[in-house]
């Protein structure tokens, strides 16, 4: 309640406004690994503008001519955020937001592929991440005043995540 970077976020319509910090997470598909992890103050497209940060800086290690693929939920599904996908040469594999309110940014060149349902399965085990990370890594709610400082903390909890999971697929992999 007194941290001074926290904004006001409603989650849902049905909730009151709390003062939060967003922490969206970047997924590596094959093994579900966090590879880039930050927080920001929430507002209505923190999580849009951090994950084209993300994705810049994912993007630059894999070289100019290997193209990526996002997957990601209804949230992103706005024709800023497509077309800043499109121009870094990112193929968004996003859920289509067919709500009555608005119709889906999607179009069908990317919709009709195998992979981008293939991506829209697996793109739901990102939940399992966040799942691990409030209960076991006990991160459900701030900890510390400050977003460099709450940054930090959210990166330790995904950090420890990556440890534990890269524990249970090498004891999974035969020998």
């Amino acid at each position: 309640m007194t941290d001074p970077e926290a904004k006001l976020y409603r989650k849902s319509s049905h909730q009151g406004a709390d003062l939060y910090y967003i922490g969206p997470a970047l997924m590596e598909n094959c093994k579900a690994l966090v590879i880039e992890a930050t927080v920001t103050p929430a507002n209505g497209t923190a999580e849009r503008e951090a994950a084209l940060a993300m994705v810049k800086k994912v993007a630059r290690g894999k070289g100019k001519r290997q193209r990526i693929t996002l997957g990601a939920d209804k949230n992103y599904d706005t024709q800023e955020f497509l077309g800043a996908l499109q121009g870094r040469k990112v193929t968004p594999h996003v859920a289509q937001n067919n709500t009555s309110r608005a119709s889906s940014a999607m179009d069908g060149r990317t919709t009709r592929h195998e992979g981008s349902k293939v991506s829209q399965r697996i793109r739901k085990r990102v939940e399992e991440i966040f799942g691990w990370m409030k209960t076991v890594g006990n991160y459900r709610s701030p900890k510390y005043r400050g977003a460099d400082r709450e940054g930090w903390h959210f990166t330790l909890v995904a950090a420890a995540y990556n440890l534990v999971r890269m524990r249970n697929i090498l004891r999974a992999s035969p020998a």
